[in-house]
C-alpha cells in the first residue's frame, strides 16, 4: 500500500525509524481488521468513524474520538482533496491521511501539532477557535489521559477511588493548561496555538500518549511517558488523599525529580490525628517532602520542601522549594530570589515563631501552620516575598480541617549511621579485629555523639 502514496506521505514516514515504520504502516491494516467492517467485506480503503471509535472505546469518550478523527481528516497528503481531505467532518479517511497524522503527532514540532489542536478543538474555517473551545478540548483529552492509566494499570500504586474528585481535577488541569493561552482580539489563531503547545509540554505528552494508546502504536523509540510517580506508602483503607489524579499529574513536572521519584506517606490527619509534635517527629530527616492543607473554607493547597525538615530557629531549603494550589485553582509559584526564607519549622521556643512555615518573614508567612496545632495563616498581600504566591487560604487566619506530609523520593540514610563506625554497627568485626591482633588506634578518638 506504500508504493500508491504521494510523496509527501513517503516524507513523513520516513521520519519514523526503520523498525517503526511497519508498525506505522500496518496500523490501517489493523484497525480494519479490529472493526465490525470486517465482516461485511466492504472494501478497505477508507477510515470509518466506526471503526475508530471500536479501537478507541476503552480510553475515549465519543466526542474525543469525533476530535480525532477530524484532524486525521483534515490531513494533507499532497493529492488533490478526496473523499478525506478539506471537506469539513470527513465520512472517511485515507491511509496516506492516518500516516501524515501519526507523523505530525508523534513526531512533530509545535508548528506541526497547532493546525491538529485547531480543528480538534473545531476550529472555525477562518483558523480560530475560542478558549472556551479548548478548554473543552482538553477536558476530553485529560478525561482520556485518566482513563488511559486507570484501565491500562499505569496508576503506580495510586487509588483514584481513595483521592480526590477526579472530574473537578480534570477542569482544574484544563482551565490551569489554558490560562497559559494569549489570544489575540479574544480568539486563538494557529500561531497562537503554536506559540502556546511550544509552552504548555503537557499538551504533546497527552496527545502523544492518546493517540499511542488509543490507537496501540507501540513505537520502542518512543515509550509511553510516566505521568505518575510511584507510591510506596499509603493505608488507602484508611485513607483519602487530598489529591486527584489530574492534580498530581500536574504537581509531578514541577518536581526536582519529575515522576522517577516515589511518595510515602508520613503524617495525614486522618491517621495520626491532631498533633503538631507527630508532625514533627513523623517528618524530620525524611527527605524531600510535599505538605497538602486543606482549610474549613475548602481552598487545597500546599507547598514542597527540597531538603528534610529540621528544628531550629532557622530558615532552611533552598530555590527548589515553591508553594502551589489545587482548589480552587492549580497553580505553582516558583521562589523569586527576593530573600531565602524558603523553609522553617521550629517547636519549643520562647523567643521564636514555634509551627512550620514556607516563604515571607515571621508573622507573614506564605504558608503557616502554628504549633498550636489546628490553625494557620496565609499572609501574602499582594503577594509573598519569597515565592510570589497570593493568599492560598479562603481566609488570611483559617482554621485546618485536613493535613497531609508525603516524602518525595527515596528514604535518606539514616544521619545517625553515617556517623557509626562499622565497629559499631557489627560487632564481630570487632571480635576478629581483636583476635588477628590488629589494634584500633581509632578507639576513642572519633567525635562524640550529639547529646539533644
Amino acid at each position: 500500500m506504500g508504493n500508491t502514496d504521494s510523496v509527501v506521505v513517503q516524507q513523513q514516514l520516513a521520519r519514523f525509524r526503520p523498525e517503526e515504520r511497519p508498525v506505522v504502516e500496518g496500523l490501517f491494516e489493523k484497525l480494519q481488521q479490529g472493526s465490525s467492517s470486517a465482516v461485511t467485506g466492504k472494501p478497505k480503503t477508507f477510515l470509518e468513524l466506526d471503526t475508530l471509535k471500536h479501537a478507541m472505546a476503552d480510553v475515549a469518550s465519543e466526542q474525543m474520538v469525533r476530535r480525532v478523527f477530524a484532524a486525521m481528516a483534515s490531513m494533507s497528503t499532497g493529492e488533490a482533496a478526496g473523499r478525506g481531505e478539506a471537506t469539513g467532518m470527513a465520512a472517511e479517511v485515507s491511509h496516506g491521511q492516518l500516516l501524515v497524522f501519526l507523523a505530525d503527532v508523534l513526531r512533530g514540532t509545535a508548528e506541526e501539532r497547532a493546525p491538529i489542536v485547531m480543528v480538534m478543538a473545531g476550529g472555525s474555517e477562518a483558523g480560530v477557535v475560542t478558549c472556551d473551545q479548548v478548554s473543552e478540548f482538553l477536558q476530553d483529552l485529560v478525561t482520556a489521559v485518566v482513563q488511559i492509566l486507570t484501565r491500562r494499570g499505569r496508576l503506580k500504586g495510586w487509588e483514584p477511588d481513595h483521592m480526590g474528585d477526579c472530574s473537578l481535577g480534570v477542569k482544574l488541569l484544563a482551565e490551569q493548561m489554558c490560562s497559559e493561552l494569549k489570544p489575540s482580539d479574544g480568539v486563538c489563531n494557529v500561531s497562537v496555538l503554536e506559540d502556546w503547545i511550544f509552552h504548555v509540554s503537557q499538551v504533546a505528552v497527552y496527545l502523544d500518549l492518546l493517540i499511542s494508546e488509543g490507537l496501540g502504536v507501540a513505537l520502542s523509540s518512543q515509550p509511553p511517558p510516566p505521568l505518575l510517580p510511584p507510591c510506596q506508602v499509603a493505608p488507602w483503607g484508611k485513607l483519602r488523599c487530598l489529591l486527584d489524579l489530574p492534580s498530581l499529574m500536574f504537581l509531578i513536572p514541577q518536581l526536582p525529580e519529575g515522576p522517577s521519584s516515589p511518595w510515602r506517606l508520613l503524617f495525614s490527619t486522618q491517621l495520626h490525628g491532631e498533633s503538631f509534635s507527630r508532625v514533627v517527629g513523623n517528618c524530620q530527616h525524611k527527605g524531600p517532602s510535599l505538605l497538602l492543607v486543606r482549610d474549613t473554607k475548602g481552598h487545597v493547597f500546599g507547598g514542597f520542601a527540597s531538603h528534610s525538615w529540621d528544628v531550629k530557629p532557622q530558615f532552611q531549603g533552598d530555590s527548589r522549594c515553591f508553594l502551589f494550589s489545587v482548589f480552587p485553582s492549580l497553580r505553582v509559584y516558583t521562589c523569586t530570589g527576593y530573600n531565602e526564607h524558603y523553609m522553617y519549622l521550629n517547636q519549643g521556643q520562647q523567643t521564636m515563631p514555634n509551627g512550620l512555615g514556607m516563604g515571607g518573614q515571621h508573622g507573614y508567612f506564605g504558608l503557616w501552620l502554628d504549633s498550636d496545632f489546628g490553625r494557620g495563616h496565609s499572609r501574602a498581600r499582594p503577594r509573598c516575598t519569597t515565592y510570589g504566591s497570593p493568599q492560598l487560604s479562603g481566609e488570611e487566619d483559617f482554621i485546618l480541617d485536613h493535613l497531609e506530609i508525603w516524602a518525595v523520593g527515596k528514604p535518606p540514610q539514616d544521619p545517625d549511621q553515617e556517623k557509626r563506625s562499622i565497629l559499631d554497627v557489627d560487632p564481630e568485626v570487632q571480635a576478629m579485629m581483636e583476635i588477628v591482633g590488629k589494634t584500633m588506634h581509632s578507639q576513642g578518638l572519633r567525635e562524640p555523639d550529639d547529646q539533644s
